[in-house]
């Protein structure tokens, strides 16, 4: 099988894995460093439950593919459905893949490793990415304004759910057994 060399923007897609990565370490620390302002909340997570560990993905993987395609979508001649159909796939794909392994590992052999959740930080965006990738080498694309739409309801959800999170398992701080930002 023959290897076609990936073009710049291919390439930026996998880059990021490791700067992705960067940033979510960095935003799972700056709600506290940061003197726990609800704006930061906002972006970071805010306790340890599993849903806010999600905006360590959610945040850094909208910006790196939305961004790229607003300064450099032209210069490399994007499709923007295809570009923001990946984009789309990398964030569900982080998004779903970061509670499952949790949970299976936190279920499965009833221990909580920091360098497990950890990797799993990690292997999420390896996975989003790479599946961010094969779609936008492969498919057909999405409608933007569609993936768009979703970016702005998962954000607008994120936010909500921030203050206001349900009370069910996923959105439960595990240490302190409270939700979201306390008032």
């Amino acid at each position: 099988m023959k290897m076609k060399a990936l073009s710049k923007p291919e390439k930026w897609v996998l880059i990021g894995i490791p700067i992705l990565f960067l940033i979510g370490a960095i935003l799972h620390f700056a709600y506290n460093i940061l003197g726990e302002s609800p704006i930061v909340g906002l972006f970071a997570p805010v306790n340890e439950s599993i849903w806010e560990h999600t905006k360590m993905v959610l945040w850094p993987v909208i910006l790196w593919w939305s961004l790229y395609y607003c300064f450099r979508g032209k210069q490399y001649d994007l499709d923007k459905n295809k570009w923001f159909g990946g984009a789309l796939a990398a964030l569900l794909t982080s998004l779903f893949t970061m509670p499952m392994l949790y949970y299976f590992y936190t279920e499965a052999f009833g221990v909580e490793l920091l360098w497990v959740d950890i990797l799993i930080l990690l292997l999420s965006l390896i996975f989003g990415q790479f599946l961010g990738l094969h779609i936008y080498q492969n498919s057909k694309g999405i409608h933007a304004k569609f993936v768009i739409a979703v970016f702005i309801a998962l954000v607008l959800l994120f936010m909500l759910f921030t203050f206001f999170p349900p009370h069910i398992p996923l959105f439960q701080d595990g240490l302190t057994g409270s939700y979201g930002i306390q008032f």
